[in-house]
């Protein structure tokens, strides 16, 4: 057990069974009444976030987690496939752990797992990432007169995104895997 004291940004918490990240914390200590640190944290399971403060008599458990890069292979009845880019050993993700970033892997795709009593609980994706617009609406003359003016496009992946208007079929383009929005073009 720890001190609240110890508390940084990046360590790992157990909290009611659960492992949570902290994001954000920031240490108090008041002229009248005892010392606290108020944090945020995310649940590397669910990927919820909450506020919690610790009192710095309390105790809290820190625990170790390992960040291993992995390559993604394939998904199949089991779940989703990595194979870590040293040992070559696989480990196998459940898809509801990897939840809404399904639709960001790619074969080969080199990304960070977070590995907890040697199981995969957290996948982090590149934050930016290159994809092929498939289909999208050509642009109509005169369709900029409103400013900043979007629309559909659908990408390799197979997961549609909004992109400027003067974007083609066939064309490249970066998307931050964090919002799901376009970036840029490739």
């Amino acid at each position: 057990m720890s001190s609240p004291s110890e508390i940084k940004k990046g360590i790992v918490i157990l909290q009611n069974g659960e492992p949570w990240v902290v994001t954000e914390f920031q240490h108090i200590n008041p002229g009248k009444g005892a010392a606290f640190v108020r944090t945020r944290i995310k649940n590397l399971k669910s990927g919820r976030t909450l506020e919690q403060t610790y009192k710095v008599s309390e105790t809290i458990d820190i625990v170790e987690v390992e960040y291993r890069n992995m390559q993604y292979l394939y998904h199949d009845a089991t779940g989703y496939t990595f194979m870590d880019n040293v040992t070559y050993e696989q480990s196998t993700m459940d898809e509801s752990v990897i939840g809404d970033q399904e639709k960001y892997l790619k074969e080969g795709l080199e990304v960070t797992l977070t590995m907890y009593d040697n199981c995969p609980i957290a996948l982090q994706l590149p934050r930016k990432m290159k994809f092929k617009i498939m289909e999208t609406v050509p642009a109509v003359k005169g369709d900029t007169a409103s400013g900043n003016v979007t629309k559909e496009a659908k990408v390799d992946a197979g997961f549609i995104v909004h992109v400027p208007i003067f974007l083609k079929e066939g064309e490249d383009i970066i998307i931050n895997t964090d919002t799901g929005t376009y970036v840029e073009r490739a």
